[in-house]
């Protein structure tokens, strides 16, 4: 018998109440069903009443803790079970914007996000943090960490909306996604009840916005990074800024495409929009991207610097066959694109990890037929494995397989003629031939398929590995192993696909961000994203906001610095204001130096001699580095050179300055840093170093002065 106050409770009367809807024959006889239904409930607020909120839970988006029957009493409260890790519950987020677009706390609705977790890794407060950045969510988030309020409430599954009248009475319940007419029908009649009753309560609440208070960043959620082979090029997607970026391997932007508001417009890159891209694959000068949350397939054509839309129609798909054109065939959060070959043809098929379907797709970029299949056009988008079912089932046959939310893709070699799966909600990886399209076991999860919660931290062999949410993988042909990404581990793990071996190559296993050391210090925090370059691994740290470099042979760790590219090939750049210089490590020290006076146009010449510690040279192929700053007096760089590359250290390093003729008559303060990686000369251990020389500057009037030369050292 179910519980008062539980979802449970409302299960027949509600079950009545939708019978009718679907034989009302309008809307105003749908409103008036929705109000008597409410009315009745009204008689029976007392023991529809749910528990409160237990005291010292945690909250995000708020000045201070909620209660449903406190500061939420005589508001519509709309509460949303969800975990962040769940398709489903990322699926629903789009439908409460809009309800939040049209009701507010003023007109007396309330939308409360209940995050109950699936994975111990979701528990953790800074981890719903940063997922409520990435979701933008707007609205107050309490952390249910033990599922205390989910099981008093008699929750069963994610997402559940539960939706409270003014007395923190049980109204409605809507479980899974796809219900936003019921939502939107069922919200606007309970506020419509109450207020022609006088019982709602129109004050605000404390709200505080957690993204407010965040400083901002160069990369925002990196989701996945991958690598032209054949050229001197990375590609990232830039998650939380809706773009995507295309570097030089040395950090150099190329060129920005998209960003930074979401969106979905096709055109030349400073046009064009996305929204939370994920996936991105490179050949032969052309991109196509994962556009998760707009359900897309995009093209980004280097040679033309065009985007376009090849798959997709702009709204979330339930289509679990496909077989359409791919700008006419819906589609559902692709999280991931790889190349791949069919029907012998090279380089012919853009694979999709479909998370929203739980499916691995296929776009055919050349005409052909998948293994086993019909021939197709040129364009076809369809189903290749998974039923669309969310279990963890192997199959020899591809349609009878199912995945839960597969989240990153591979090819293996030519030996191996498969994809590679990171199934993040079963906490395994799968494999996929292209020969036959058999759907195999590599490592993790369990042999029930319907058991999603089989997941750890375990290095190990086939079945006993255990993984947490995985979500990137990459295939190396330099060592013959595949990389995972095991994301709430905070761990990249290298698997052995011949003996199915599973193990730690780095990470501690805590959420930190640490880097400049070898692979047994190194922490991540959600990797999301992976890729391979020779003997370099580049690794998307998603809530560390940066792209991480493991040195395979030397077992060292670096970050990525991305700078602005001074040569003419930069494009449509679009950096976030503050934000297009790097950080310098907290523990850098700072020099301060004597003021000196400038004029109005005035050379300024500083020689920098670095020196290391004996013993000692900079890294290879890491990009060490000079950059000026003028916090709050960034007049005083326009126009100027303000970062550089250190490759030789046996000379001072020359930086210029110019001083603007029309500069305001004001003192200035001037930053001059650098950023050396270095190695010593019989260790693996990779270091990175930083050092922040503080020039005050003091402008006089009068004409110019000759040139000024200041020497600057430091020893590491």
């Amino acid at each position: 018998m179910a519980a008062p106050g539980s979802v449970l409770s409302l299960s027949a009367g509600q079950s009545s109440l939708e019978l009718a809807l679907g034989e009302a024959g309008n809307r105003e006889d749908r409103e008036r069903l929705v109000l008597d239904y409410v009315g009745n409930l009204s008689t029976r607020a007392g023991e529809l009443t749910v528990p409160e909120l237990a005291a010292g839970l945690e909250w995000l988006n708020t000045e201070c803790p909620l209660s449903l029957h406190g500061n939420l009493h005589g508001k519509v409260v709309v509460l949303d079970f969800f975990t962040y890790c769940c398709i489903n519950c990322i699926h629903l987020l789009p439908d409460l914007h809009a309800l939040e677009n049209k009701y507010s706390d003023t007109d007396g609705l309330v939308i409360v996000g209940v995050h109950s977790a699936k994975f111990p890794n979701e528990k953790v407060l800074d981890n719903i943090k940063s997922a409520v950045l990435r979701y933008n969510i707007t609205h107050p988030v309490v952390n249910d960490a033990d599922a205390t309020f989910w099981q008093e409430l008699e929750i069963t599954c994610w997402p559940t909306l539960v939706i409270l009248g003014p007395q923190g009475n049980l109204l409605f319940s809507l479980i899974g996604e796809g219900h936003k007419d019921k939502l939107f029908l069922f919200t606007a009649m309970a506020i419509k009840f109450y207020k022609d009753r006088g019982e709602l309560n129109l004050e605000r609440i404390p709200v505080k916005l957690y993204k407010d208070s965040l400083p901002p960043s160069l990369l925002l959620f990196p989701g996945k990074v991958t690598v032209d082979v054949s050229g001197d090029r990375l590609v990232v997607a830039d998650t939380g800024n809706h773009r995507i970026l295309i570097l030089k391997k040395n950090g150099h932007i190329l060129h920005i495409v998209g960003g930074p508001e979401s969106g979905w417009k096709d055109g030349t890159f400073s046009e064009s929009s996305f929204n939370s891209p994920q996936g991105v694959a490179i050949k032969d000068n052309v991109i196509y991207v994962a556009d998760t949350e707009n359900h897309l397939i995009r093209k980004i054509d280097l040679d033309t610097r065009m985007v376009s839309t090849v798959a997709g129609v702009g709204t979330q798909g339930t289509d679990k066959d496909g077989g359409a054109q791919g700008t006419e065939q819906p589609i559902s959060s692709p999280w991931d694109v790889t190349f791949g070959a069919s029907d012998g043809i090279q380089q012919s098929v853009l694979w999709i990890a479909m998370a929203g379907t739980h499916q691995v797709w296929a776009l055919l970029l050349e005409e052909g037929k998948l293994p086993k299949g019909s021939p197709l056009p040129k364009g076809s988008c369809i189903r290749f494995a998974g039923n669309g079912n969310e279990e963890n089932r192997n199959n020899s046959y591809p349609h009878k397989a199912a995945f839960a939310q597969p989240s990153g893709l591979t090819m293996g070699s030519e030996s191996w003629n498969c994809l590679f799966v990171a199934d993040s909600e079963s906490s395994s990886i799968r494999s996929v031939s292209l020969q036959d399209g058999a759907v195999k076991h590599v490592v993790g999860g369990e042999r029930d398929p319907m058991n999603l919660f089989a997941f750890g931290d375990i290095d190990g062999i086939g079945i006993n590995a255990k993984l947490q949410h995985p979500l990137g993988v990459a295939w190396s042909p330099y060592t013959n192993l595949l990389y995972v990404a095991d994301s709430y581990n905070h761990k990249i793990k290298a698997v052995d696909p011949k003996t199915k071996n599973c193990v730690t190559i780095a990470g501690t296993g805590e959420a930190a961000n640490v880097a400049g050391v070898d692979f047994t210090h190194v922490a991540f925090n959600e990797p999301g994203g992976l890729c391979v370059d020779g003997h370099l691994l580049y690794v998307a740290d998603t809530n560390n906001h940066q792209i991480k470099v493991l040195d395979l042979e030397r077992r060292t760790v670096t970050e990525l610095h991305i700078l602005t590219s001074e040569g003419p090939d930069v494009v449509d750049s679009r950096l976030p204001e503050k934000c297009n210089l790097p950080k310098l490590p907290k523990s850098a020290p700072k020099i301060n130096l004597a003021p000196i006076s400038v004029k109005p146009n005035a050379a300024l010449q500083y020689l920098l001699t670095l020196k290391l510690p004996a013993e000692s040279k900079l890294t290879e192929g890491a990009p060490s580095f000079w950059f000026l700053s003028a916090e709050g007096h960034e007049w005083l760089l326009e126009g100027q050179k303000t970062y550089g590359e250190i490759e030789d250290l046996t000379k001072p390093v020359q930086i210029e300055l110019v001083t603007p003729t029309d500069c305001a008559l004001t003192n200035a303060v001037l930053q001059i840093n650098a950023c050396l990686y270095y190695c010593a000369e019989n260790s693996s251990v990779c270091m990175m170093k930083a050092v922040s020389f503080i020039q005050p500057l003091l402008v006089t009037t009068g004409p110019p002065s000759s040139a000024l030369q200041r020497d600057l050292s430091y020893t590491f």
